[in-house]
């Protein structure tokens, strides 16, 4: 556990793989944290389960334990994502159970079973019974039998849940269900966007300052220069009235870094909206080399999401992080960075650059409003390259940095760069150009 890629303030597995948060919810005052976990595999292989975790700060968390284990019929493939309602007493957790049939099959139009499940928990860990809800039977005839990663809210006097699916020609699409009593669901509506990918992944439906906004992660995206660069990608649509109306305005990514997939947010008992994502990705053509140590991936910070002048969603590390870090120390030319540590930056000339372990640079250039984030090393990135945005004033920069990740909130998060990096030592070097800040060393 001491090995110096170990991290301080992001959550990540004891052993094997660690990717989708799930069940994120407040249940009496204690941050619950559940995320799908193949404990005895760290390439991502063996038994897909949920462990669980608990904090009532987000920094000080309880021992991982696994908490749901593919043991029904309807489950057997896996215990894959999905949510979390508070009730009076108890948390009710919905996921989909998934099932690979044996024979010859595509699993897309045939041999897989897509089931949303139900359990409860009194105390978080301890669960009921497994009650099946739904069924492939039970989703619309045009659906492949990718449908799943159920997320429920309550709204209207009623409950809802979304659904991520990919139809039989290869769109995705959001399925909006109605329930008086979170057993009997009826389908209500459908959300989509044309040529818009073939499947949206973990989709949420939550409201910010009265404005509603659809987050999914859809897949088969075209690349583009700045936008949509990773295999798959994570954002969120606003709408327009009520969801089943399916009027949804423009796109907007969550993170245009390498390490970010298939978010989901909750609401605290003090009224904010968090956010987690999984710092990792299906189907990356990059590697973590914790994987042959024995564990994989991480979650991002829990983010505070608000809502911009215009609308565009903003994200900053939880305002419980400011009460771990020491005094400030200036920051200016060239220096060393402890192991977890936030810096605060200002940008001062047209051209800011501030490079980390020799090989990590983050630069702004105002002639074209770019902003990048690229390795020079390669063994520093695990095959990592560019990431890049446009159109940022970038006056500003927060970075989190801990033992092998780095967060980078951009003018209070309108943008965000998410990456995983393995310095080889410690301290870590950094040089600056064109900009002056402070470093906040972090103590927990």
């Amino acid at each position: 556990m001491n090995h110096p890629w170990r991290q301080t303030l992001h959550v990540e597995p004891k052993t094997g793989w660690l990717n989708d948060p799930n069940g994120l919810c407040d249940y009496g005052g204690v941050h619950q944290l559940y995320y799908q976990s193949s404990p005895e595999d760290a390439a991502g292989g063996g038994k897909k389960c949920w462990a669980h975790r608990q904090s009532s700060d987000f920094f000080h968390w309880s021992e991982e334990e696994t908490v749901l284990f593919p043991d029904i019929p309807e489950d057997r493939s896996g215990v894959y994502s999905g949510s979390a309602v508070v009730l009076p007493g108890e948390i009710r957790l919905f996921y989909t159970g998934n099932v690979k049939e044996p024979g010859e099959h595509d699993y897309i139009l045939s041999g897989r079973q897509a089931n949303v499940i139900t359990v409860t928990t009194a105390d978080g860990s301890a669960m009921s019974e497994k009650q099946v809800l739904l069924r492939n039977s039970d989703y619309p005839a045009d659906c492949s039998c990718h449908v799943r990663d159920p997320k429920i809210w309550r709204e209207e006097g009623i409950w809802k849940m979304v659904l991520g699916a990919r139809t039989r020609r290869d769109r995705g699409c959001v399925l909006v269900y109605h329930s008086q009593d979170l057993l009997h669901w009826i389908f209500a509506s459908r959300c989509t966007q044309p040529d818009f990918g073939y499947m949206w992944e973990c989709p949420d439906f939550f409201r910010v300052g009265g404005q509603g906004y659809l987050s999914v992660s859809p897949q088969g995206l075209t690349h583009e220069e700045y936008r949509y660069q990773n295999v798959y990608q994570s954002g969120y649509f606003p709408v327009e009235g009520k969801l089943e109306e399916g009027k949804l305005g423009a796109f907007t990514e969550w993170d245009y870094g390498f390490d970010f997939y298939a978010p989901q947010t909750y609401e605290t008992a003090d009224g904010r909206r968090i956010l987690y994502g999984w710092m990792g990705i299906p189907d990356a053509g990059y590697e973590n080399p914790t994987t042959p140590l024995g564990w994989q991936h991480c979650l991002t910070l829990p983010r505070e999401v608000s809502a911009g002048e215009d609308g565009k969603l903003l994200q900053q590390p939880v305002r419980e992080l400011e009460r771990l870090l020491s005094a400030p120390a200036p920051m200016e030319g060239a220096g060393e960075l402890p192991k977890a540590c936030v810096l605060k930056l200002t940008r001062t000339q047209p051209y800011f650059a501030l490079t980390l372990a020799g090989g990590l640079t983050l630069a702004y250039r105002e002639e074209t409003g770019v902003f990048a984030l690229s390795f020079a090393d390669k063994a520093l990135g695990g095959g990592r390259t560019k990431r890049q945005s446009r159109g940022m004033a970038c006056k500003t920069l927060e970075v989190v940095a801990d033992a092998s990740s780095l967060e980078v909130y951009l003018d209070g998060g309108r943008q965000v760069f998410s990456t995983r990096f393995y310095p080889e030592s410690y301290p870590v070097s950094y040089t600056l150009t064109g900009g002056t800040g402070s470093v906040f060393a972090v103590n927990l």
